[in-house]
């Protein structure tokens, strides 16, 4: 049997689990059928060892489930940043850090057969120079140092933004505490804060959605996929029946829901001529491809098209372009103009006519009016009439309202 270790090698793994333990907390140990029980028992070790002041076991009929409770708004920084920072290293990782750091420290660029001899002579260390120029490109793929090439020889140096002094900014420390808060890869503030020694004793934010933090990786190789305008394969796992597949699209925009949080990747599929979006956190690896020639046409497209966007959907039930929706309120004016205004507010453009004294009319075009019934439901009790382009979305709102009337019922 293998050791435990707590630290781990790949992020993956360990980012489905916390999300599984964060977000779905009612699972028992039964419930985790994607893997052995071996493979959870090593998880639940790592949670409980990384976040062991979050951690909340219950007693159920199926038996304990673990899971993870997170108030956003009473703590200072996000907890889940932990779970970055437990990467594994070897021996060798460690050490050739501090001495080629250390070694570059002195100025002056050298290749790493120059390197190798220089740690022979000042550390008394003997080491394989392949080893020396795999970790030389990992360090300036990280930005931690800088090459140049001259002749057939790569020169390594250290990057001119390490040991900068960023304090002498007037409230950057302040700043730091902030974004990591706030922003996303707000790993990066919670790294420079440790970086030092900083806390966060200035803000607090009362809604915040700390599992964003788990596709934060996904998150930065799109985001700096679109800066490049480059296309990209998306690898997928459906976040219901757990199936993989495959997808090639070229990255617009992310979308972050106010409601619930959730975040979407839209892009657009060449081989369906249309607008998608993915949700994050279904995205398992983001591979880079090819430039796109007609990104700055697409991302214009999109611009046109979004007004007519309720959510995330770009395509409905029927293929036709536009559905409309059409209801009536009745608002008892003037001590309901509220109403109104939660319709100019929150309508997103639509069109509203006031009918008669007591009666407005809402009429908008979207892409997909299955998306508006969330919202249309919120004004039940007050809507006199209903009618959608779409039979099966007329169809579904009567129903849930039968549905709701059986529901509440007494027998008299």
């Amino acid at each position: 049997m293998s050791e435990f270790k707590e630290l781990v090698k790949s992020f993956s793994k360990t980012r489905e689990y916390v999300r599984d333990f964060f977000v779905y907390g009612f699972k028992t140990r039964d419930d985790f059928t994607q893997k052995s029980a071996r493979t959870y028992d090593n998880e639940r070790r790592r949670l409980e060892s990384w976040l062991p002041d979050f951690v909340r076991q219950d007693y159920t009929s199926k038996g304990k489930n673990i899971s993870l409770a997170i108030d956003s708004n009473l703590l200072d920084t996000n907890p889940l940043y932990r779970v970055f920072k437990t990467k594994s290293f070897t021996d060798n990782d460690i050490m050739l850090h501090f001495h080629i750091l250390d070694f570059l420290s002195q100025g002056g660029a050298y290749t790493a057969e120059e390197l190798t001899n220089g740690f022979m002579d000042k550390y008394s260390l003997f080491t394989d120079v392949q080893g020396v120029r795999r970790k030389c490109n990992e360090y300036e793929s990280l930005g931690l140092l800088a090459k140049e090439k001259q002749g057939k020889a790569l020169y390594y140096k250290l990057s001119p933004d390490v040991g900068k002094d960023f304090c002498t900014f007037p409230n950057l420390l302040s700043a730091f505490t902030f974004f990591q808060l706030v922003s996303p890869l707000g790993i990066l503030g919670s790294t420079l804060m440790d970086s030092f020694s900083i806390e966060n004793f200035l803000f607090r934010v009362k809604h915040s959605f700390f599992v964003h933090t788990l596709e934060d990786e996904m998150l930065l190789a799109l985001l700096q996929a679109m800066k490049s305008k480059q296309s990209v394969a998306l690898a997928i796992q459906s976040s219901k029946n757990h199936t993989d597949s495959t997808m090639n699209l070229v990255p617009l925009k992310i979308f972050t829901s106010t409601r619930t949080g959730r975040r979407f990747l839209c892009g657009y599929l060449k081989s369906a001529k249309r607008f998608t979006c993915v949700r994050m956190d279904t995205i398992k690896k983001v591979t880079v491809l090819s430039i796109e020639n007609e990104y700055a046409a697409l991302s214009e497209n999109l611009n046109r098209n979004l007004p007519s966007c309720w959510g995330v959907s770009f395509q409905n039930t029927h293929r036709t372009h536009l559905e409309w929706v059409r209801f009536t309120l009745e608002v008892k004016e003037p001590y309901e103009h509220y109403i109104v205004n939660r319709l100019e507010r929150e309508g997103k453009g639509g069109v509203i006519t006031q009918l008669d004294a007591t009666n407005y009319q809402y009429e908008k075009y979207v892409f997909d009016a299955n998306e508006m019934l969330p919202w249309i439901r919120t004004f039940i009790g007050r809507i006199v009439e209903f009618h959608c382009s779409s039979p099966i979305v007329e169809k579904r709102f009567y129903r849930d309202l039968q549905t709701m009337y059986h529901m509440y019922e007494e027998d008299l």
